[in-house]
């Protein structure tokens, strides 16, 4: 395996989309049976592959410049992209994405670690990210543990109007 990171190129755009729809499907297919139906439609009418799609093309076509994609032996591996939060002095890991027969092989550590790179240059102080706390998300949650990330406590509540 030899993994290189480079930053996005347009040419990878199609190509991320199929990753993340690939890499992710697991776990909504965890996610939509812990959810409240009426959060999981509220979020996610058109199904979630509609939603995280619309997501992701919005990402890819606004800010090309914080996006950075992995490739095993030149193939499409994973993709890393940030946000600014420069009032903060914070920097976010908005989206991480790694093809599933590439998962647990160190791809994601070396996107993340590319992405606290990026932010550093860019003069932040801190990284945060944020995940589900359900099954489907446990994959994602260890990978930030591994990488150094201290979980801050939150609740996020919904009730049906």
């Amino acid at each position: 395996m030899t993994v290189t990171i480079a930053p996005y190129n347009v040419n990878n755009r199609s190509a991320i989309l199929s990753l993340s729809m690939r890499a992710w499907k697991p776990v909504f297919d965890q996610l939509e049976p812990t959810v409240a139906p009426y959060v999981y439609s509220a979020f996610y009418p058109n199904g979630w592959q509609a939603r995280q799609s619309q997501d992701i093309e919005n990402f890819l076509d606004s800010e090309p410049e914080n996006i950075w994609i992995a490739a095993d032996n030149g193939d499409l591996a994973g993709w890393v992209g940030i946000r600014l939060h420069p009032e903060d002095s914070m920097g976010e890991l908005y989206i991480l994405a790694v093809k599933p027969e590439a998962q647990r092989k160190g791809i994601a550590q070396l996107l993340i670690e590319t992405a606290c790179h990026q932010l550093r240059k860019a003069g932040m102080k801190i990284i945060m990210v944020e995940t589900g706390d359900d099954p489907g998300h446990a994959p994602s949650r260890a990978a930030y543990e591994k990488a150094g990330f201290e979980r801050w406590p939150v609740a996020r509540y919904f009730r049906e109007l």
